[in-house]
């Protein structure tokens, strides 16, 4: 039997962890912040990322703990350090909740983020959260209904192409390390 890749011996962070779970924080930071697209034609001048992916990986393959944290934090501190810091607090929580439910639909039922499909409903199910996170949020900020329907698009955007590339190379990751770790 393969070695389980996580390690929470009775809800204990390890320093494994906590090295595996840094490494995640700055992959979704370096990807929010590297690889994008702004929007011009968002109401809130959007941008779409690959962060979202790194997300995906991070949760599919290490779990909700990890994909938690490393999309709370990752993606907060993009926010905090570029033009948007005023949505670092939302973001925080809405990709932290990302990464708790894909982390624990993709490892339901000890599926360990081995099936596809349930991966792909687990990206589906955290992105109609993130849709309504956000729209909740650009309501809070902008307080207009119509500014915060407009990010609907750029937002269902980033979610496919996360699921698109995510999940295939997240199949890949969990195959690696489990015949090599």
């Amino acid at each position: 039997m393969a070695k389980d890749i996580t390690s929470y011996k009775k809800n204990k962070f390890t320093t494994k962890d906590l090295a595996e779970t840094s490494l995640l924080i700055a992959l979704v930071f370096i990807a929010t912040r590297f690889i994008n697209i702004r929007l011009p034609l968002a109401s809130t001048g959007g941008l779409v990322h690959l962060g979202n992916t790194m997300l995906f990986i991070a949760a599919i393959v290490f779990g909700k703990r990890k994909g938690a944290i490393a999309g709370a934090f990752g993606m907060g501190l993009f926010d905090l350090l570029s033009e948007w810091a005023i949505w670092a607090p939302f973001t925080f929580v809405v990709r932290g909740v990302m990464g708790y439910i894909i982390g624990s639909i993709a490892w339901s039922g000890n599926k360990k983020g081995e099936s596809i499909k349930t991966n792909i409903f687990a990206i589906i199910i955290s992105g109609v959260w993130m849709i309504f996170g956000y729209y909740v949020t650009e309501m809070i900020l902008y307080g207009n209904h119509a500014k915060a329907m407009l990010s609907i698009p750029g937002n269902i955007t980033q979610i496919v192409i996360g699921l698109v590339i995510g999940v295939p190379i997240a199949k890949i990751l969990r195959k690696y390390i489990k015949s090599n770790i």
